[in-house]
């Protein structure tokens, strides 16, 4: 399996549904208090606050229960910022921690934080702007207008061509998952080197490997297209445009897709934080891949947009989009995928993404129908972790109803592990699993995911205890292999790492990264 810091970072944006559950709906009549009386509105907040994790455990165990403050200790999580809307308006934002592991300096509301893929729906929403403007068209093939760079043609393009509502769902069949960003040290690649896989770019180039409308495979590559596109066909730079046409219309005033940022706004941000602790050199990357990364932003903000994406599908607000192209970017092209967010069809009006950049974490989550919604950024790899324990805790305290998937148990095994160690998580696990729980899902990617967490936050003994139990549970499975061979490795025991990397490529001969770490392994001894 590649390494948690250069893909699973990159997944979490993949699917909405996956990682944010909850489903923001009609709310109880039960909900205690009123948003409206601003004492009960800060008692709200601080039940939030100080039972942001209640989790049930062991027999004979009482509940665990912890504050934020604790929860973002645990998760070496040093700031996080979060807006809370209800009934189409942001009722409360407030800002925990500081902008720096080790700095006395507070974040507040006002806090700049790296987006990551949230980047992507707003950039979709320019360009359905010049969709509406007719300087675009949903359908055509996007290289009757892009100039710099095109689209190379192939096999997989005879009958099919990449469209803009494909790259925006997508479904154009463009390869390249999603970007690690570029240290601020480093040369910065220009787009079309991007596109090509041109020295200095640090990802493979883009082009068409599936026949463009056939399936859903999420392509920061696409969305990058998409940022060239818009480029061409208005002359302007990708931040000046969507300032123009986007944020400003919306009063996202915190809000910028420069890369780097200028220094004025440069020094209202946070700093980027790894799992373990340590700060991103440089405080961040840079990410000249915009659409699909750049977005400096603030939860104020996203709420900002999520309530304009929201009141314009009802016509109440269309400040950017009419409510026709509105109910477009809501609609599923393809599985869950809209325009630009990722949708739930078992839960009406829900729209919303994730985003992970280097050492930045967030998630935004709405509802079109019910107006209620979250958007949390923190300056951590652990941001989505202590992000779904909170936004759990904020839709209890409001009473929405809501509808989840089979709970996962990784991310409770994650949290008894940082607060009792490796061993009592296993022991969790294996008490989850003799149980046969309905309230936990336990599978193989549960122990799979907290290795490579423990792995991550530098606790590789440990993370080589908890693979090596995963392989004792699934013998027959590449994967399992293939990640203690990645553990191995960290710890510099190459003849182990090549050892699981061997048996991971007997059970799977097309795992092309067990081949090249193998290949790597055995030049380096």
């Amino acid at each position: 399996m590649p390494s948690l810091k250069s893909t699973v970072r990159l997944v979490l944006a993949v699917a909405f549904s996956i990682n944010i559950a909850l489903f923001l709906g009609a709310q109880s009549k039960t909900s205690p208090g009123s948003a409206r009386n601003p004492d009960a509105g800060k008692e709200r907040i601080h039940r939030i606050e100080t039972t942001v994790v209640d989790m049930p455990m062991g027999e004979n165990e009482p509940p665990l229960r912890l504050d934020i403050q604790k929860l973002m200790q645990l998760y070496k999580v040093p700031g996080l910022s979060i807006a809370v809307i209800d009934n189409f308006q942001i009722v409360w934002a407030k800002a925990y921690g500081v902008i720096e592991a080790g700095s006395t300096a507070s974040v507040t509301t006002r806090t700049l934080f790296q987006a990551g893929s949230i980047s992507k729906p707003v950039a979709a929403a320019g360009a359905l702007y010049l969709v509406e403007r007719r300087k675009l068209s949903l359908d055509e093939n996007v290289n009757q207008k892009l100039k710099t760079w095109k689209v190379p043609d192939n096999e997989f393009t005879k009958d099919e061509k990449v469209t803009l509502r494909r790259l925006m769902s997508h479904s154009a069949g463009l390869t390249v998952h999603g970007f690690p960003g570029y240290d601020v040290d480093a040369p910065t690649p220009t787009l079309v080197q991007i596109f090509n896989g041109e020295k200095p770019a640090n990802t493979a180039s883009i082009r068409v490997d599936l026949v463009p409308g056939t399936r859903v495979r999420y392509s920061g590559g696409g969305v990058t297209v998409e940022q060239q596109l818009m480029m061409d066909v208005t002359g302007k730079p990708f931040p000046a445009l969507m300032r123009e046409i986007v944020l400003d219309k919306i009063g996202m005033t915190d809000s910028s897709y420069e890369q780097p940022l200028p220094p004025a706004q440069a020094a209202m941000t946070a700093s980027g934080t790894y799992a373990d602790g340590k700060v991103v050199h440089g405080r961040w990357h840079i990410y000249p891949e915009m659409a699909a990364a750049g977005l400096w932003t603030t939860p104020t903000d996203l709420g900002k947009f999520a309530i304009e994406i929201a009141l314009s599908k009802q016509g109440k607000s269309n400040r950017v989009l009419s409510e026709e192209m509105t109910r477009q970017m809501l609609t599923p092209v393809m599985e869950d995928a809209g325009l630009g967010f990722f949708l739930d069809r078992n839960n009406p009006g829900q729209f919303g993404h994730n985003g992970a950049d280097e050492g930045f974490q967030a998630l935004l989550t709405m509802n079109a129908e019910s107006g209620r919604g979250v958007a949390i950024i923190a300056n951590s790899d652990n941001g989505i972790a202590v992000g779904d324990f909170v936004l759990q805790s904020v839709a209890k305290e409001y009473g929405w109803n809501y509808r989840s998937p089979e709970r996962r148990a990784f991310p409770t095994l994650v949290l008894i592990a940082k607060l009792k160690g490796s061993q009592a998580a296993l022991q969790r696990y294996t008490e989850l699993k003799k149980s046969g729980s309905a309230q936990y899902k336990v599978e193989e990617g549960t122990l799979n995911g907290l290795g490579y967490t423990l792995l991550f936050s530098g606790q590789t003994q440990d993370a080589i205890a908890v693979f090596q139990r995963n392989v004792h549970e699934y013998p027959k499975s590449a994967n399992v292999y293939d990640s203690l061979g990645e553990a191995y490795m960290k710890a510099g025991q190459k003849d182990l790492a090549i050892q699981n990397y061997e048996m991971a490529l007997h059970l799977d001969p097309k795992n092309e990264n067990a081949i090249d770490r193998i290949k790597k392994l055995k030049e380096t001894k």
